[in-house]
C-alpha cells in the first residue's frame, strides 16, 4: 500500500484522470498517457483484429449453441442485480439462447437486488440456481479479513461465486460460461495495489486459518489443482459477450429499466449493501482509494464520458446520500458484531499486502514449470478428475 504521509509529487495521466498517487504503480509513456489508457489500447486493438478474423456476435453464438447440442442449457450466466448481468441477460434472451443463471447470496443483498433479479427471471424465463452461503461461516471469513488488515475484503466472496458458477456449469455439462465484464466499462485490471487476485484460494484459506474461529466446511472451493486441471484442459470457456456488441452503459440501463423494470442502485456494484459500504466508506476512509476514479477513466477511454465530466463527478460524494451511510454503518456494524470501539480500532489499525499471507504466487511458479510436463497429459488429466 502507499504510504500517504509521503510528500509525494502528484502526476496526472493527460487523457484519463488516474495519478500517481493514489495509483503508486502508474507509468507514463512520454506523451503522458497512462498505462491504464495504454492497455485499453491495446486490448482493444487486439479485439477488433479478433472480430476482423471472425470472432463477432454471429460467430461467438454460434460456437455456443455448436457446444451445447442436446444439453438443456447453452450457458451459465452469474447474475447479481447490476447492470452488466442484467443486461447481458436481456441479450441473450434476444438471441435466443438458453441460460442457466446463478447467483451466489452472501447474506448481504438489498431488497432492491433481490427485486432486480426477480424482474431477469420474468423477463427471460431463464431458470435461477441460488447458493446461499452459511452466513456464520462465511462472516467468520469476512472477519478474519478485517482482522488482517488487507485490502480486498471482498476477495471470499468474489471467488465463492466463481466457484459456484464453476460448481454448477459442472454439475450440468455446460462448458459455456458467460461473464458481464467488459472492456469499454470496467478496462483492463484495477490498479493491483487496490485488489488481489481473485482465484487465491490459498490467500483466504491461510487468512482465515490465521484470524477465524471456525472451520471452513461449507465455502465454495476448488483445489488449486482442480483449477489448474480447467485451465490446461480448457473444460469451461469463460465469454465476455458484450465485447462483441457496442455497448453503451447509459442506453443499456435505459433498456432494462423500460423492458425488465430494473431499478438503478447509485454506484456500481451497490446491489450489495456489503459492496456498497465497502468501496464508498472503507476504502476511501482507510485504504485511500476511490473506485470511481478507475472506473470512471474506464468510460473516458471508451468515450462515453469527457474527462471534464469524470472530474466533476469526482467531485461527489463517494456515498449517496448522509443518511444512507449512517444507516449502512449501523448495519454493517450489528450484522458483523462490530462495536463502535472495534469498529474505530479497525478503520485505525495498520495496513497489510495480501502478500504478507500464504498466497497463489509461489504455486504459480511451480504450475508454469511443470505445465509443458503436463500438456501432453491432458487427456489422461481429464480421465481422472472427470472419474470423481
Amino acid at each position: 500500500m502507499p504510504d500517504y504521509k509521503e510528500n509525494k509529487e502528484m502526476k496526472v495521466c493527460v487523457r484519463c484522470i488516474m495519478d500517481n498517487v493514489n495509483d503508486p504503480d502508474l507509468v507514463f509513456d512520454e506523451r503522458g498517457i497512462c498505462n491504464h489508457c495504454l492497455n485499453y489500447e491495446r486490448e482493444v486493438a487486439q479485439l477488433d483484429f479478433l472480430n476482423s478474423k471472425g470472432q463477432n456476435l454471429d460467430s461467438v453464438f454460434a460456437r455456443i449453441k455448436e457446444s451445447s447440442k442436446g444439453k438443456k442449457y447453452d450457458a451459465v450466466l452469474g447474475v447479481s442485480g447490476g447492470v452488466d448481468s442484467t443486461y447481458l441477460a436481456y441479450l441473450a434472451k434476444k438471441m435466443g439462447l438458453k441460460l442457466l443463471l446463478v447467483h451466489c447470496d452472501n447474506g448481504w443483498n438489498s431488497e432492491l437486488s433481490v427485486k432486480n433479479i426477480e424482474g431477469i427471471i420474468q423477463h427471460t424465463g431463464f431458470d435461477l440456481h441460488t447458493i446461499v452461503l452459511d452466513w456464520e461461516e462465511f462472516k467468520d471469513i469476512q472477519l478474519s479479513f478485517f482482522k488482517a488488515g488487507v485490502v480486498d475484503i471482498e476477495l471470499p466472496y468474489d471467488y465463492a461465486l466463481v466457484a459456484s458458477i464453476y460448481k454448477v456449469a459442472e454439475k450440468h455439462g455446460i462448458s459455456s460460461l458467460l461473464s458481464g465484464h467488459n472492456l469499454v466499462t470496467e478496462g483492463t485490471y484495477m490498479p493491483k495495489s487496490w485488489r488481489h487476485d481473485k482465484l487465491d484460494i490459498i490467500n483466504i484459506k491461510a487468512i482465515h486459518k490465521l484470524f477465524g474461529k471456525r472451520k471452513m466446511k461449507t465455502f465454495p472451493h476448488f483445489s488449486t489443482w482442480r483449477m489448474s486441471y480447467y485451465s490446461l484442459t480448457k473444460k469451461f470457456e469463460n465469454i465476455r459477450l458484450l465485447n462483441y456488441v457496442k455497448y453503451d452503459k447509459k442506453e443499456a440501463k435505459d433498456i432494462i429499466i423500460k423492458e425488465m423494470g430494473w431499478r438503478d442502485y447509485g454506484g456500481k456494484h451497490y446491489e450489495s449493501v456489503f459492496t456498497r459500504f465497502y468501496q464508498g466508506y472503507i476504502l476511501p476512509q482507510k485504504f485511500h482509494i476511490d473506485k470511481r476514479q478507475f472506473h470512471y477513466s474506464v468510460l473516458i477511454c471508451s468515450g462515453q464520458i469527457t474527462r471534464e465530466e469524470a472530474l466533476e463527478e469526482m467531485k461527489k460524494p463517494t456515498y449517496p446520500n448522509p443518511q444512507m451511510l449512517k444507516e449502512d454503518t449501523e448495519y454493517v456494524k450489528k450484522k458483523l458484531g462490530f462495536t463502535d470501539e472495534t469498529f474505530a480500532q479497525y478503520m485505525s489499525a495498520p495496513i497489510h499486502k495480501h502478500t504478507d499471507y500464504p498466497n497463489m504466487e509461489v504455486y504459480w511458479k511451480q504450475y508454469y514449470r511443470v505445465i509443458k510436463i503436463l500438456v501432453p497429459f491432458k487427456f489422461i488429466l481429464r480421465a481422472i478428475f472427470e472419474r470423481k
